[in-house]
């Protein structure tokens, strides 16, 4: 079974950096997209960023892109999320999810087949 696990949260000052980490497992990634996405409280679940394995094709949310940074390592099914210059609007839990077949990244949280349980991001003004 497919497991990912999420670290590099916690508490920066605004314009402050952290790298999130996603360690996937239980299956070979090739054809697989990992995504990020975020959740503040009583606000809905959104995406952040995503990245294919096979080709490394990216996308950004546009209110990440220019500050935030998806990469992966192959070898070890692992994948990064580089946040510089944080905002306190960047607060929220940080989840990472797999969509595997080869079906690619897609923005709607439902298209995402395994989450992992989430990394708290707090940034202070």
């Amino acid at each position: 079974e497919v497991q990912l696990v999420e670290s590099g949260g916690g508490l920066v000052q605004a314009g402050g950096s952290l790298t999130l980490s996603c360690a996937a497992s239980g299956s070979t990634f090739d054809d697989y997209a990992i995504g990020w996405f975020r959740q503040a409280p009583g606000k809905e679940r959104e995406d952040v960023s995503c990245i294919q394995f096979n080709n490394g094709m990216t996308y950004y949310a546009d209110s990440v892109r220019g500050r935030f940074t998806i990469s992966s390592d192959n070898a070890e099914n692992t994948v990064y999320l580089q946040m510089n210059s944080l905002k306190p609007e960047d607060t929220a839990v940080y989840y990472c999810a797999a969509r595997g077949h080869g079906y690619g990244c897609h923005g709607l949280p439902a298209e995402y087949d395994y989450w992992g349980q989430g990394t708290q991001v707090s940034v202070s003004p």
